[in-house]
């Protein structure tokens, strides 16, 4: 994984040894600036005390030449004896010279230089004066007196500027010796840092070595771990379990196990010559989804399964199941799975083999279910055909009366006629529901209204209800949407409750015998059927299992019914379910989903005429 630039800086100075080093090499530096500045300092202080002290050296040098000269002059003046002048000229000579020497050493000092200025004009008129007094002396002591008072003069002049430079001097000196000090404080806590920061840069290598040490120990067991992965990736890779191949994000396979291998038919040498592309190994109509791929595995370097086909060496195709992921930012290298779904689909094939096997024989059940109820009911069907077939045959009688008629009344006999041909329709939906219900079709789905078709069960069941003495009575909702199923299905499953509950409450020997039949809209978008018997009712124990296969309560039952019922309305989209009715008996209800376009049959308002509703029926 790349490193940003920018954060180099950050990571070399966090380390503890570099940041001492650069502390010491910063102290370094201070120290030197302050050595050099210290030796500055004390070379210009050394400076100022030596050229004191030679101001003061020429000082006294001065005072003991006026000193001289006084008792030279003095002596003379005193005795007038030849011998006091045996040097006269040279102190003079030693006054003067002293005396500029004096001004050129004080000159960088304004008040000094002044004073000495003023005293070599001093020492010049005093000594004039004093050869004026040796030219015209005589033994006399006031002449000595005068000069005395002359060199008085000049000795006081000489020791204000030697108070002043001793005061300089001292100050001088007693700043060197503070600046001494401090040097000295300077350099103890220079130690003294210095030996803090020695301590702590050991310290800190100390936690650096440790902390390098606990890297290289960390480092050595992430190589431990990875290469324990890569032996557990390569065992895996070995297995041949699945097929692994190792590409390059643009489709070159560069490495393949034998499992991938044998699933495209391909070999190692075709491997090695570089013939695995996924581009030829992808038919034409799966390349678009392998540049999705691509482009995902680019973007978040990951791909998620998906089913594709290869072609396989020979040509023909294998379904697979791939997956894969890129080994890293900034490489366009990958590892991906491959699974062979030839088993799958075949497996898939064969369930939906099974299950079409199994409609078909739920289908001849359905059949047999349906040829078993309406052999239950020939007695009921017998008596519904039998009605429009006597009234047929009263009809033609009367007709025939009264055409014998003299004179024949053909009105009446035309009204006969209709009546009869009213019959014979009735006597021939009787027949054609009866043969829908009979035959076996195969499923057709059909947009249909659901009060119709309940109706036309109830009437071929009215004789068998009438003959076990329960009351049918209807509770339909009007308006209800279309619905979208096999009308004979549909028809068996309200013709398999009808029969269950006639059943079931002619064993019942107290109270009326009662059955509901209800319609209405359902709260999940769908149309609902409810009966509602006053039978024995369900033991709420065995409730569930009414639907399962070969379970039941009659004797004579084979435990079909309930469970191809419940199949057909599961298969439609719908639900089924029972329960206990109030205050006695049960209900069974089922759902069924609308049809796709609900304007097939427009919802008829509550304020139609009755006859408009029969007729939108």
């Amino acid at each position: 994984m790349s490193v940003p630039v920018r954060a180099l800086p950050l990571r070399w100075f966090a380390r503890p040894l570099i940041l001492a080093v650069a502390v010491l090499v910063t102290l370094f530096a201070a120290t030197s600036f302050l050595g050099l500045q210290y030796w500055q300092e004390r070379q210009a202080a050394h400076h100022f005390i030596e050229h004191s002290r030679q101001v003061l050296e020429t000082l006294d040098r001065l005072r003991a030449i006026v000193a001289e000269l006084e008792t030279e002059r003095r002596g003379y003046l005193m005795t007038l004896d030849p011998a006091y002048l045996k040097a006269y000229g040279v102190s003079d000579e030693s006054v003067r010279r002293e005396a500029q020497a004096l001004q050129m050493l004080v000159a960088d000092d304004p008040l000094q230089g002044l004073r000495a200025g003023h005293l070599a004009l001093t020492v010049t008129a005093t000594l004039r004066e004093i050869d004026e007094l040796l030219k015209t002396a005589g033994t006399s002591g006031l002449a000595a007196l005068a000069m005395i008072r002359s060199m008085d003069e000049v000795r006081s002049q000489i020791d204000q500027m030697v108070d002043h430079e001793r005061f300089r001097l001292a100050d001088r000196e007693a700043r060197a010796e503070a600046f001494e000090q401090r040097w000295t404080s300077l350099i103890a806590g220079a130690v003294v840092l210095v030996v803090a920061l020695a301590a702590a840069a050991l310290a800190l290598a100390r936690l650096e070595a440790k902390r390098r040490r606990e890297a290289t120990e960390e480092n050595i067991q992430l190589q431990s771990d990875v290469a324990a992965r890569d032996i557990k990736i390569r065992r895996l890779f070995d297995a041949n379990i699945i097929g692994i191949i190792i590409w390059e994000v643009e489709g070159r396979i560069l490495e393949a196990n034998d499992a991938f291998l044998r699933i495209v038919g391909y070999d190692r040498e075709d491997l090695a010559a570089g013939r695995l592309h996924r581009t030829d190994l992808t038919p034409p109509e799966w390349r678009d989804r392998d540049v999705q791929t691509v482009t995902e595995l680019k973007r978040v370097g990951t791909a998620q399964p998906f089913e594709k086909e290869y072609v396989r060496k020979d040509g023909s195709r294998v379904p697979v199941l791939i997956g894969g992921t890129m080994f890293g930012e900034g490489t366009d290298h990958g590892v991906g799975f491959v699974l062979d779904l030839t088993a799958l689909k075949r497996a898939e094939a064969e369930g939906r083999e099974h299950e079409r096997r199994y409609r078909e024989a739920l289908m001849e059940l359905a059949h047999a279910n349906r040829v078993t109820t309406m052999g239950q009911l020939t007695a009921s069907i017998a008596h519904e055909v039998n009605q429009p077939i006597a009234a047929i045959v009263a009809n033609a009688e009367a007709g025939l009366n009264w055409l014998g008629a003299q004179p024949p009344d053909l009105e009446r006999v035309r009204q006969t006629f209709d009546w009869i041909t009213g019959d014979g329709m009735r006597a021939g939906d009787i027949i054609g529901r009866i043969r829908a219900l009979i035959r076996n079709a195969p499923p057709q789905k059909e947009t249909l209204e659901i009060n119709p078709a309940v109706l036309e069960v109830i009437a071929l069941t009215r004789s068998e209800a009438f003959k076990n003495g329960v009351s049918v009575r209807t509770q339909f909702a009007e308006g209800l949407p279309p619905i979208q199923a096999d009308r004979v299905q549909l028809q068996q499953v309200v013709l398999n409750l009808i029969v269950n509950a006639i059943e079931a409450m002619a064993a019942v020997s107290e109270g009326g015998r009662e059955l509901l039949i209800s319609t209405g809209r359902d709260a999940s978008d769908g149309v609902h059927v409810t009966l509602r018997d006053s039978g024995p009712g369900l033991d709420p124990k065995n409730v569930e299992r009414l639907f399962e296969a070969f379970y039941t309560t009659k004797p004579t039952g084979m435990g079909m019914g309930l469970a191809i019922c419940r199949s057909i309305i599961e298969a439609h989209g719908g639900r089924m379910w029972a329960g206990a009715n109030e205050p006695r008996g049960a209900f069974f209800q089922f759902t069924l989903p609308l049809a796709s376009d609900e304007t097939a049959s427009r919802p008829l308002e509550a304020d139609e005429p009755t006859g408009q509703r029969a007729a939108a029926r």
